[in-house]
């Protein structure tokens, strides 16, 4: 009784024939390495501030050539009024490991296939980023004089980072490209669209619309940072195979029915 209630509920956990749950403790270690990885292996990365201010004036020219929209726009959205723009720190500052914890943790219960993918591409998707963000270093554009822009988290908070580049001792503040906050939020999307069956799924796709403008309006990434993460994530998801789609739950088994002189009624049912 208790198994069909949870089946009902939804609640039930996967089940081997689902493609099985690898050890929690084993996973446990993986993503805790990952995210050590990701929060120290930026400092690698640290003291080429020179090369991140000359990226940083490459990167605008670039984005000027192409004609995208000024992230300034954006950032004057988000200035029409203090809450907004905290609301706007608040969500760069605290949503970004959150939400992919409790997007692995999901699939890890539910969709055990779709956790080791997810992981996979996600791991895959860190590793590049980061060494780029040692190989290219790029002051976002809050430090760009040329941008204009304001460093809202320094000026409302909460911020993440250190007053100083030099005196941040757990973030590298020149990592501007490609943008995880943006990469990770587009992969949970997408996981969570594979991994389920819902019609309104693809109302998950907000997330990466809404980190989007809050990287950019609070002046921490360039447009083409999230273009980078785009096409880095496109490439891992090229290379590491989906798993199928979950099946739709099986049809409820048709009452068979008898027919008589006056008409069809279920059979075993007296009239």
């Amino acid at each position: 009784m208790a198994t069909r209630i949870r089946g009902i509920r939804g609640l039930r956990p996967a089940s081997r024939a689902e493609g099985g749950r690898p050890p929690l403790l084993r996973e446990l270690l993986l993503v805790t390495g990952l995210f050590l990885v990701y929060k120290f292996g930026r400092l690698l990365a640290n003291g080429h501030e020179t090369r991140a201010f000359h990226n940083a004036d490459r990167v605008w020219d670039a984005e000027r050539a192409l004609h995208l929209p000024g992230e300034g726009a954006i950032q004057q959205l988000l200035l029409h009024g203090e809450p907004l723009i905290r609301v706007a720190n608040t969500y760069y500052a605290a949503v970004h490991f959150p939400a992919t914890i409790a997007f692995l943790a999901w699939l890890y219960w539910r969709r055990p296939a779709h956790y080791l993918w997810s992981r996979r591409v996600l791991a895959l998707v860190t590793g590049a980023a980061l060494a780029l963000h040692i190989l290219v270093p790029l002051a976002p554009p809050r430090m760009l004089a040329a941008a204009g822009l304001v460093d809202t988290a320094r000026v409302y908070g909460p911020s993440v980072y250190g007053a100083t580049p030099e005196a941040d001792s757990m973030a590298n503040q020149f990592a501007a490209m490609p943008s995880l906050h943006f990469g990770w939020a587009l992969m949970v999307a997408i996981g969570l669209i594979a991994a389920t069956r819902s019609p309104l799924r693809r109302w998950w796709l907000l997330h990466p619309v809404l980190t989007l403008l809050v990287i950019v309006g609070t002046a921490n990434h360039y447009w083409l940072d999230a273009l980078a993460a785009t096409v880095l994530l496109g490439l891992a998801l090229l290379v590491v195979p989906a798993p199928a789609r979950p099946s739709a739950p099986p049809e409820p088994p048709a009452v068979p029915r008898a027919r008589s002189a006056a008409g069809a009624v279920p059979a075993g049912v007296l009239r």
